[in-house]
This record gives C-alpha cells, structure tokens and sequence, in this order.
C-alpha cells in the first residue's frame, strides 16, 4: 500500500487507488470539462476498501490530488515541449497567414514550450521530494503517513495554482506575449513559495522574449515563426482583417520589386497589440519597434549607396544633365560597386553590434525582470541605432544639401530663376493650358530659365522637375464667387487660365533619404510651392501691368507731340483708368507685405531655427520631428491650415490677376464697370483679411510675433484698421472714371 501510495504521487493509479475519469470514460461517462476544480481531481481511494479508518482515508484522499495535479502538469508539459512540429519549421508565408487567420488551430508556442521547461523544473523538485520520502519510509520501521504529510506539505500551496494556470492557458489558448502578461499579473500572491515558481516561470518565458528581441535588435530579423512577438509584418495584420490570402501573396510579390528597405522601414512592421505585455509601456515597445527597423537599414543598404559618390561626382562634371529631357545616362562601371556586406558593417560597425548583445544578455542572465532597468537598456539601444542612422541620412547622404534644394526650388530661395521661369512662360500663362501639351509647353521657359540662372555646380536641380497635373473640372472656391471676364476664360476651352495654378515639382529622393523624405513630406512641400508660385506670379503681372502701361503713354505722348503743341486733342486712350493706379498700388502694397512676411519672417526663421536643430542633433527620430515641425510651421504661419485666410488671399490674387488684364487689355471705358467691380471686391476681401488676422485668436498662437510685424507693416499708417473698422460690411464708394472726350 505504501508503494501504491508513493506511485499515485507521481501520477500512476492502480488498485488501491484509482483515476476515476478513466473509469468513467470505460463506463461511456464524460466529465464536463466546465466543472469545478474540486470535481475535476479524479484521484480516489477505491470504494471497496474497508480496512482504513475514515481519517486516514481523507488524509490519503487529499495527499493523492497532488499526484492528480502532477500528471496534469506534466502531460501539459509534455505536450508543450513536442517537438514534431520542427519538422515543418520551413513554413511559407501563406500557411503563415492561415495559421495567424485561424488562433484555435492548436499551431505550437515556443512561449508554451519554455513555460513547460519551467514547469518540469517544478515538478522535478516535487519528483525528488517523493523519492527522498520513500527512501525515508524505507528506513523506518513503523512508515506513518504524517511522515508523507509533513515532506509534502509545501506543495499544497504551489501544485493547484499552476493547475489552474495550465487550465486557463489551454481554454482561452493564451500564448505569446498574453502568456507573459498573465504570468506577470500571477506574481504578485502573497505566497512566497508560490511567487518563487510563477518568477521562475516568467523567467522562462523572457528568455524566448530576450531571444527575439536579440534576433530583431541586433540583426534586424523577426524570428516570430508562430505570431507571439508584439511586432509583426503588415501582411499579418492585412490577415487579422480579412484578406484574402492571394492578396496577401500578390502583395509579397509585388514588394519583392521594390526597394526591400524602404518598403520595410514604411509599411512592413506593426505593434501587434494583442501581444503586447502591459508591463511594456507602448513607448518602450514603439522604441524596439524602431530599433529593429533601424538596424535592418544599416545592415541591408540598397545597393544605390555604394554608387552614389561616384554618380554625384559625375553630374557635377556634366552640366547638361541637369534639364529634363536632355539627360545623358552615366555609363554602368563595375568598380564602383562595392560588397553590400562590407557597406553594411561600415554603417553598423561589429562593435556596436556587440555592444548591444552585451546589454540584451545582462538583461537575459538577471534572475528577475526589472522594468526599469528594461526600460534603461531599450532606450540605450535605440539611442545607438538612431544615432547610426543619423550619420547614414545626415552626413553619408547629404541630408543638408538636399534640404537647400528643396528650400531653394520649393520655397522659392532662388528667385532669380523663378522670376526668370515666370516672364519666359508669361505669354503662354495667359491663355488656358491644353489638357495634352500643357506640361510640355512649360519645359521650354523652364529649361531657358534654367539655363540663364542655373550654374553647372548645382548638382540638386537634376532632380527637380516640372509636373502639370491632370485637369479636372472643379472649379476653386475663390473662382466660384468671382465672375470670369473675358480676357480670364475660353469658353472654347474647358479649362481656364486659372489651371496653370496646378503646376507643381518633383523632386527625385534616392536611398536612404526616402525615409526623411516620405511622400507625404513632399506633399506638403508642393502644397507650399504652388501657393508661392502664385504669389511670386501675382507680384510680377502687378509690375508687369504698371511697366506695359508706363510704356504705352510714353509711346503715345512721343507720337502725338506735334499735336499736344497744337492744345486740338483728346485725352490718351490709357489717361481714363489713372483713377485705377492708386488701386493697382493697394493690390502690389499688399502682395509685395505678404510675400516679404512668408519669405523672410516664416521661411528664412524658421530655416534657421531648423539649422541650429541640425547642429545639435544626433538622434534620426529628433531630426525627423524637428523636420515635421518645420514644414508645420511653414503652412500654419502662411495661413495655409485656416480655410478662411486661405480662400480670401486665394480670391485676392484672383482679382489681382483680373485687374492686370483687364488694365493691359482695354483701350476705352467701356468696360469701366468691370474694374470697379475688381476694385470693390478687392477692398472687402482686404480689408477681411486685416481683420481675421488681428483677432485675439491669431494672436495668442504660434503664428506670433511674427504676425504682429506683418500686421505693422500692412497698417503702418492706421489705413486698413480705419477701412476695416467702418466700411468692412459696407459698399465702398466707388471711384469716379472720367469719361472720354468724344471728339
């Protein structure tokens, strides 16, 4: 009986002592898999048995629930450690995606399978307190069962909490980081012999987290064969939301054409929340999330690195691959590429490699988890990697210069070619664009203005280009209130002169800087140009329109001089709209502030602002935020985020564009009406604009001081606060034209 005893211990029945779910099970009887704990023990002594007394036998009864408890952990821990399904370790994407689609499959877990270890730990300690007790019994003459009570006692307290740990992890089939976190929540029992274990099992389990965040932080690999790490790729998440598993290869196969790194760095990882233990705050875990995205940059470079120098050094000795549509391609040479291997340990020297293994294994060795110190050794590496990869962006690439580039072509610094690019082109802008030629008809004033103002030593204007986007058939808000005279619109034409307002550039980003300069970057920096554009564009047909009239009187006044001798003529045709010169100098008073304000007071500060964040930074995520911050300053401070401001400088430059030719284009006054229409409305649209400007809820943002000195400089004489106070709702009147002498 005492043998009977000790093999019950360790999960064998017999005679004496039976399982009774197999006898049940024999019977056709099955045990609801819902029942309480206490009912699930199927260990009992055998009904039939007489000659023990009733306390011995429910001293018995509770001694054998531990050799219950210990086969149900070890068959857990058995199946957990299979090892059968290493044999399909060579798993493709696609029953990767299906086993991710489908989380009751019953795949294996190597967070489970490390438990498991941590468990056969445990029940090797209770295996060799078994053995010790018979080796005791043995050695007494009269064995007593307070003997097997008093060895075993300890384990009361630890086996029927895993029980039910196992039993939670098998029902809600908890793996991964779920696993982690539940494990986590079961450390904090005021059992210390309990905590010991759970701490030792937790343990377990951070080992295959250390192993995975080695593997991801040191080389840039995801090893997550079965989805239990809290980062994963796109095409997993494109799974959990219902896509079809041949889109999710058609993607695959379309990435593998491009750019690897870049795709990755963009679109190819996720936080997968789900598996994110609650331990590991969200910043930590974007941290690793970057560390690792960063890492496989640096040791995967695309192979237009290795010849980029080359290249650059080329196009500044050809100047004349700066046009489009000219350019000369650079003859292939093989010594210029170099082994990508070798490029790759140059960005992320061994050391540094090893520096960061080192703290991942001081980590991995510590007996308990410190969030802390966890927390300390994440934010170290990802300090390195971004480190590492601002000297790849920065200075490997040239980050500066190609920030001068776009500061130069896309905020307008070189206004000497664009003021160039405007006169040549300011023919063909005064009639509406043609849907199929119109891009092609702006290369050739583009590549004269080019070539009168471009020197052969900007190696950046190559990759800028000039776009014309397709034109669709809206029409601008500010275009909707205006009504279009004749000399603005075709109406053999659907679209208008308004459409060359859709110009834009490009501007060709090479590896790696596609990651500073992503699409929506660029997009804002387009945004940014056509608004200056049209300013600049607005600013010159003021000019233009004062110096072709300025021309046609002096013209006249030198052909009718006899005439004027004689006192026997008319009035010049152009001496009617002189009225109209005080309004012509309103419209270039306020066009030439607000430019001066988005050139200098936004643009150049906040360059220089961006310059002094360059020096000091060494961090790539730094960098990036001050960038974002740049460009919104750039649009907020240009009033290009308030609707409002926008749509009225939007209609104001309209109806300086309607003036100009409208001035140029008549000869009589017979169309009078018109301009006094232009001038009208240009008076209420300015005199809004001083007044959104100036309200309290300008001031107070960051748009000020800087604001405050555009306002100054607008209102210098009090003129737009006296307008804008008492005639803003009210029709101006409007200025008397005199009437032509008709003689």
């Amino acid at each position: 009986m005492l043998h009977e005893l000790l093999l019950a211990l360790v999960g064998y029945t017999g005679d004496l002592i039976i399982d009774e779910r197999e006898h049940h099970k024999s019977l056709g009887i099955c045990l609801s898999p819902d029942a309480p704990i206490s009912e699930q023990r199927s260990f009992k002594l055998a009904s039939d048995i007489s000659f023990i007394d009733p306390s011995d036998r429910d001293l018995i009864e509770k001694l054998i629930t531990l050799g219950f408890y210990y086969r149900e952990l070890d068959r857990f821990a058995t199946k957990s450690r299979n090892l059968s399904w290493i044999r399909a370790a060579d798993v493709s994407p696609l029953d990767r995606a299906s086993e991710l689609s489908n989380p009751k499959s019953g795949k294996p877990s190597v967070y489970r399978r490390a438990i498991a270890n941590g468990l056969v730990e445990i029940l090797s300690v209770y295996k060799s307190a078994v053995l010790q007790l018979e080796q005791k019994l043995l050695s007494e003459t009269m064995p007593i069962l307070a003997t097997v009570t008093q060895g075993l006692n300890k384990f009361f307290v630890i086996l029927p909490p895993l029980y039910e740990l196992i039993l939670e992890i098998e029902r809600d089939d908890i793996r991964g980081g779920q696993l982690l976190n539940l494990l986590h929540k079961r450390c904090h029992c005021g059992v210390p012999e309990l905590q010991a274990c759970i701490q030792r099992l937790l343990w377990h389990g951070h080992q295959v987290l250390y192993n995975q965040l080695s593997s991801w932080m040191i080389y840039g690999i995801l090893q997550d064969q079965h989805g239990e790490f809290f980062i994963r790729r796109q095409e997993d998440r494109d799974v959990e939301y219902g896509s079809s598993i041949s889109d999710t290869s058609e993607k695959l196969a379309r990435l593998s054409t491009v750019d690897t790194s870049l795709s990755d760095w963009h679109l190819g990882f996720h936080i997968f929340l789900d598996m994110l233990p609650e331990y590991i705050h969200m910043r930590v875990a974007e941290s690793i999330l970057f560390a690792g995205k960063a890492i496989r940059v640096l040791r995967n470079p695309s192979p237009a690195i290795q010849f980029q120098d080359a290249l650059s050094n080329q196009q500044t000795k050809k100047g004349s691959q700066k046009f489009h549509g000219s350019a000369v391609g650079v003859p292939f040479q093989k010594e210029v590429f170099l082994d990508v291997k070798t490029i790759g340990e140059e960005l992320l020297p061994q050391s540094v490699a090893d520096k960061i293994e080192t703290m991942l294994l001081d980590l991995k060795e510590s007996s308990e988890f410190h969030k802390r110190s966890f927390e300390c050794s994440v934010d170290s590496i990802r300090a390195i990697a971004a480190s590492h990869l601002w000297q790849l962006v920065v200075v490997r690439a040239d980050l500066n210069g190609h920030l001068k580039a776009l500061k130069d072509y896309f905020l307008l610094a070189k206004g000497d070619f664009f003021q160039c690019f405007l006169e040549e082109s300011r023919q063909l802008m005064r009639l509406p664009p043609r849907q199929s030629t119109a891009e092609a008809d702006l290369m050739v004033p583009f590549q004269l203005a080019a070539i009168k103002t471009i020197g052969e030593e900007d190696k950046y204007f190559s990759r800028v280009s000039l776009q014309m986007p397709s034109f669709g058939i809206t029409v601008k808000s500010s275009q909707r209130d205006i009504p279009k005279t004749k000399a603005y619109t075709d109406g053999s034409s659907e679209t208008s002169v308004g459409g060359w307002d859709g110009i834009a550039l490009e501007y060709s980003v090479d590896w790696p800087l596609q990651l500073f300069f992503t699409q929506e970057v660029l997009s804002k920096y387009r945004r940014i140009f056509q608004y200056l554009l049209r300013l600049k564009r607005t600013q010159m047909e003021l000019e233009k329109s004062w110096a072709s009239v300025m021309h046609q009187e002096h013209t006249y006044f030198a052909k009718h001089r006899k005439d004027q001798m004689n006192c026997s003529i008319s009035q010049p045709p152009q001496q009617c709209f002189r009225p109209m010169w005080r309004v012509r100098e309103h419209m270039a008073f306020l066009i030439r502030n607000l430019q001066f304000y988005i050139q200098v007071d936004v643009i150049e500060s906040q360059w220089n602002v961006l310059q002094s964040h360059i020096q000091d930074s060494r961090d790539f995520t730094e960098l990036v935020g001050f960038h974002q911050e740049y460009l919104s300053a750039l649009i907020s401070q240009s009033f290009l985020d308030i609707g409002s401001v926008s749509r009225i400088l939007d209609s104001i430059m309209t109806l300086c564009l309607q003036f100009c030719w409208n001035i140029e284009n008549q000869e009589s006054s017979q169309n009078t009406s018109e301009l006094e229409r232009i001038t009208e409305e240009f008076n209420k649209k300015s005199n809004s604009l001083y007044t959104i400007l100036r309200s309290s809820r300008l001031a107070g943002s960051q748009r000020a001081p800087f604001l405050r000195r555009f306002l100054l400089r607008m209102n210098f004489n009090s003129f737009f606060e006296a307008t804008a106070r008492g005639v803003l709702n009210v029709v101006r009147p409007r200025p008397s034209l005199p009437v032509l002498n008709q003689q």
